[in-house]
Formats: C-alpha cells, sequence, structure tokens
C-alpha cells in the first residue's frame, strides 16, 4: 500500500489533519488501533465554542448539553460563581463527536484502517497489524496523532511533553444546582498541582479531577472529591464510563524528524490551564494536513509545520504554563485568597466580559490593567516565587 500521508490516531486532531491532507491533494490513510472511533473515551467531553468551530462542525447530536457560567470553589468552601454572556461550552458525547468528524474526512476521500496497530517506521515505511496480520505501508509523510504515549514518537526518537497529570473521571446520578454550570473543585487534599469536576448533562454528571504526580494514587483523591461537601450532596451514587488516564502539558522542544510530525496530545498541544486538547489540536491538525501534503508533492519542508503551529498557539501554551505551574504550586491559603480576590463584583465582571477557556491571557491581561493593583501585585508574588 501506498499513501501520500499516513496519520496514526483518529482522535480529533488526527481527523482533521488527515481531511486537510486529503482537501490539499494528498491520497491519506487514517488508521486507528481500536475497533471504533471514539473509543475508549479519555477525556471529560467538554469543549468550547471555539473548539467546535476550529474543528469545522456545527451543533450535532453528539452534544447533550451546553454551558455558560462556572461554580469555583475554594479549598475553605467560598463559592466563586461566573456567568457568561451566551454558551461558553458543550458537553458532547465524544463517541459521536470523533465519529461525526471521522465523517468529514471520508468525504474528502480519506481511507481509514480500524484494529490497525502502529509498530515501527523505517523510512518511508510503517509496519502495522492490522486485524492481527503484520502488514508494511509506505508513507512519505507520517503524523502522529496517537495521544500522550505516542508509539511514532518514540519510533523516531522525538522528545516526550514537559509533564503529565494524572486523570480519573466516571459519570453516575448528579443533581447539580444550575445544569448550564459546571462545578469546579480546588485544594491540595482533592487535586493537588491541578483542580476537580462535576460537569452536569441531563440528570448525570462527569465527576473527576486531574493532579500533579506524586506518592498518592489519583482513586485516593478521587474519594476525596466525593466527601466535598458540595459534591455528597449531589452526588446520588453508582458509577459508569469509568476512565483513568493522563494528560500531557508543555509541548516538547521539537515535533518534527525527518518525514514525521507530532499532533495534538502527542505533541503536548494542550492548554495547561485546562487540560483541553481539542481547539489546539484542530488548530494545528490544519497546518500539518496542508503541510504534509505539500510536503509529500516536495513543495514544503516539515519544519514549515514546526514554524507555523508555534506561531499560532505557541505563545498561548507558553503563558498557559507559566499560569498552571503558578497556580498548581499555591498553597491552600493562597488558593482562597486568589479565589476571594476574583469573587471581587469588579473582578467578576471582567472575568464575565474577557473569560476565555482557549486563550486565557487575555483575561490575565485585563485582570492586570484593572484590578487592585496592590492585592494583585501581592497575589502574583506569591504566584512568582512558586515559579522558582
Amino acid at each position: 500500500m501506498k499513501y501520500d500521508v499516513v496519520v496514526v490516531g483518529a482522535g480529533p486532531a488526527g481527523a482533521v489533519a488527515s481531511k486537510y491532507a486529503a482537501k490539499n491533494g494528498a491520497r491519506t490513510l487514517l488508521i486507528e488501533e481500536h475497533a471504533s472511533i471514539g473509543s475508549p473515551v479519555q477525556c471529560t467531553g467538554l469543549i468550547s465554542t471555539a473548539a467546535l468551530a476550529e474543528c469545522e462542525i456545527g451543533e450535532g447530536s453528539f452534544v447533550l448539553a451546553r454551558m455558560k457560567g462556572a461554580f469555583v470553589y475554594a479549598p475553605d468552601g467560598e463559592e466563586l460563581t461566573v456567568r457568561g454572556k451566551g454558551i461558553k461550552a458543550y458537553v458532547i458525547d465524544r463517541k459521536m463527536f470523533d465519529r461525526a468528524l471521522i465523517e468529514r474526512s471520508l468525504d474528502e476521500g480519506v481511507e481509514i484502517l480500524l484494529k490497525t496497530r502502529f509498530t515501527d517506521i523505517h523510512g518511508d515505511k510503517i509496519s502495522v497489524i492490522s486485524s492481527g496480520e503484520r502488514k508494511d505501508i509506505q508513507a512519505d509523510i507520517i503524523i502522529g496523532a496517537d495521544g500522550i504515549q505516542s508509539s511514532v514518537g518514540r519510533a523516531v526518537g522525538l522528545p516526550r511533553c514537559e509533564k503529565f497529570l494524572s486523570g480519573i473521571q466516571f459519570e453516575a446520578p448528579y443533581a447539580a444546582s444550575d445544569p448550564g454550570s459546571v462545578e469546579i473543585f480546588t485544594g491540595n487534599n482533592i487535586a493537588p498541582g491541578f483542580f476537580a469536576w462535576a460537569v452536569p448533562f441531563g440528570d448525570m454528571a462527569r465527576i473527576g479531577l486531574a493532579k500533579n504526580p506524586d506518592s498518592l494514587p489519583v482513586q485516593h483523591y478521587l474519594e476525596k472529591l466525593l466527601e466535598h461537601p458540595v459534591v455528597a450532596s449531589r452526588y446520588r451514587g453508582s458509577r459508569t464510563e469509568h476512565v483513568v488516564g493522563g494528560i500531557p502539558l508543555g509541548p516538547p522542544d521539537r515535533t518534527v524528524k525527518e518525514n514525521v510530525m507530532l499532533l495534538g496530545d502527542a505533541a503536548g498541544q494542550v492548554k495547561p490551564t485546562s487540560g483541553g486538547g481539542v481547539y489546539m489540536g484542530a488548530v494545528c491538525a490544519k497546518i500539518a494536513g496542508e503541510v504534509a501534503a505539500r510536503a509529500a508533492r516536495k513543495e514544503a519542508r516539515l519544519e514549515e509545520y514546526e514554524k507555523r503551529w508555534r506561531s499560532a498557539a505557541g505563545r498561548e501554551l507558553a503563558i498557559g504554563m507559566r499560569i498552571h505551574k503558578s497556580l498548581g504550586k499555591l498553597s491552600d491559603e493562597n488558593l482562597n485568597e486568589f479565589i476571594a480576590f476574583l469573587n471581587k463584583p469588579e473582578i467578576r465582571d471582567c472575568i464575565t466580559e474577557y473569560g476565555d477557556m482557549d486563550h486565557p491571557s487575555v483575561l490575565l491581561q485585563k485582570l492586570i490593567s484593572r484590578g487592585d493593583k496592590v492585592q494583585l501585585i501581592k497575589l502574583l508574588g506569591v504566584a512568582f516565587k512558586t515559579l522558582f
């Protein structure tokens, strides 16, 4: 089998990249190790309106709920209510969403092989095991969109992401106080270095957390989350769709080598402030698909992808990583103080006006220009110290 471009991994980033490679004239193959698209589910299933638009797919039957705001809980229990102007995010069925994206790829002429696992690469040939049979596939360009462990990246010796969070989530009956608001929980006893969540849809919710690596298993913190007064009062028992996984943060120094490029989670194209990867992955996937098609025709070098995706997303990812590192090292006392500051009416108004799931730097700049300078400098000083 001979292809111009082979994309390994049929998640959202892989689907968009394959579509763009085909749109730009490349004979494209998309391979997926699992037997069906969208399985197993590996994310919260909460995506921004911008992510949906970037994937070039309108609201579909995969949308389970629409989120307009959030409740953020400090370690001491103080509640910060954030109201957005209109819909800010969608709760989606990831299996249906991923399949909808794949349909767009197939419409562009992309070929797909399921139950096909990448095993190695030798120049312009990749080795796979497809439905139990070993095969070689010839490909001018290979796009590794194969997730956090990226077999493609390891095969060519590309570096890994800067850090990895541990995550856990399940679905359960849940009596949310506002079905249009996400619930966020902070505190080093339930989600050290990150946060926990309850994302409602219908009479259910996805309840979970992500955390920095430490000596305790992620299940320990999940039980602590279920003891939180808010969660305990709304959680109705029983668990389904249990998922344990990792979140890569901080892109490696290089995402291109020889005829290989990495994309999405494999390239750390994930927002460090939220752990979401669909938006950044789609932005970078369009660039990857286009450059791959042109490179297959000897009209471009893969380094163009490296330069362009970092120009499009690198600054936001770098700022997000600094915010993540700062907030992730705060004590519960500092977190309480920080959330109390955000709970001031004028600051809440600023968050409502400029809050953006995909571009937190915009809100940060507005807070610096509008907030109580003395207190903000104090809080930023505490955060700054945690970086060193």
